[in-house]
C-alpha cells in the first residue's frame, strides 16, 4: 500500500511491486531486503516470502483514490524495472500515472538497460521523473547514458550509496543528482571529495544538487551509530530540486 515515507526528497511511496535480487555493489546492504525481512518476521501480508518478487496487481489503483496532490516513489521495496517484472504489467503501473495526473511519480532503477528498452516507442507520462541508480563508476556510471535516452520531462541520478569518486560525468539533460552515502550498522564510508565533485559538476552542468545523508559515517570519517544520517555539507543543507515542488516531509 502506498504509506508517508521519511525519504527526504519525496513524500509517499507506492509498491505495486516488491522484492528484488542484487545486481550491483550497491545492493550489498539493500535497505529494501532488510526491511522486508523485519515485515515477515511480524507477519504483514504480502511479505509472507521474505524479499521474493512479488506483482501486487492490488495495489494499482492507490494513487487514483488521494486526491491531494503528492509526489510518490515508484516501488521503494523493488525495481519497476527488474528482468521479472512483464513488460504488460509496467505499462499497468504507467497508465495509473498518466491517470493521475495530479500527482508526481519518481522512478528509480538499476536496470538502466532494460527502462531504455521499455520506452523505446513508448512515451514517459509527463508527470514521471525517471532516474537511475550511480553508486560506482564500473556499474552505476555506464546507468547514465541508458537514461539520456529515454526522453522524460525530468532524469535524475541517485548516487546513492556513493562508495567511489565517479570521476567525470555526463550531465548533459540530467536535471537532478541526489547524493548520499550508505546508511546502517555495515555502512561503507563516503568522501567529503566524492561528494564535492559531483555537486561542482552538477554546478557547471545546471542540474540541481540535492544532498541527501552522510549514512553510516561523518565528514570527518568517523564511524557513527547506524541511525547517523547528518545532511550539513560545508556548514548547509543542499536540497535543490528540479522543479517548483513542496516536500513536505
Amino acid at each position: 500500500m502506498a504509506t508517508t515515507s521519511k525519504i527526504e526528497w519525496t513524500e509517499r511511496t507506492w509498491n505495486p511491486v516488491i522484492g528484488c535480487t542484487k545486481v550491483s555493489p550497491g545492493c550489498k546492504h539493500c535497505y529494501a531486503e532488510v526491511m522486508a525481512a523485519r515485515l515477515k518476521a511480524m507477519g504483514v501480508v504480502c511479505y509472507e516470502d521474505g524479499f521474493q518478487l512479488k506483482l501486487l496487481p492490488d495495489r494499482l489503483q492507490e494513487p487514483l483514490r488521494r486526491k491531494k496532490a503528492t509526489v510518490y516513489f515508484v516501488n521503494s521495496m523493488s525495481d519497476l524495472f527488474h528482468e521479472d517484472v512483464p513488460f504488460a504489467y509496467i505499462d499497468q503501473v504507467f497508465d495509473v500515472i498518466r491517470k493521475a495526473k495530479q500527482h508526481t511519480f519518481q522512478i528509480l532503477t538499476k536496470r538502466a538497460d532494460r527502462l531504455e528498452s521499455f520506452f523505446f516507442g513508448r512515451t514517459v507520462p509527463s508527470n514521471a521523473w525517471i532516474g537511475v541508480s550511480v553508486e560506482d563508476q564500473k556499474y552505476g556510471v555506464p546507468r547514465i547514458k541508458h537514461l539520456q535516452r529515454v526522453d522524460a520531462a525530468i532524469r535524475f541520478l541517485s548516487v546513492e550509496p556513493l562508495l567511489e569518486d565517479v570521476g567525470p560525468l555526463n550531465l548533459n539533460g540530467i536535471h537532478w543528482v541526489i547524493v548520499g552515502g550508505e546508511s546502517g550498522s555495515k555502512a561503507r564510508p563516503m568522501k567529503i571529495e566524492w561528494v564535492d565533485n559531483i555537486r561542482q559538476q552538477c554546478e557547471e552542468s545546471g542540474s540541481a544538487f540535492f544532498f541527501k545523508q552522510w549514512g553510516g559515517w561523518g565528514v570527518d570519517g568517523i564511524k557513527r551509530s547506524k541511525h547517523f544520517n547528518g545532511r550539513e555539507l560545508h556548514g548547509r543543507t543542499w536540497d535543490d530540486m528540479p522543479a517548483q515542488i513542496q516536500i513536505t516531509g
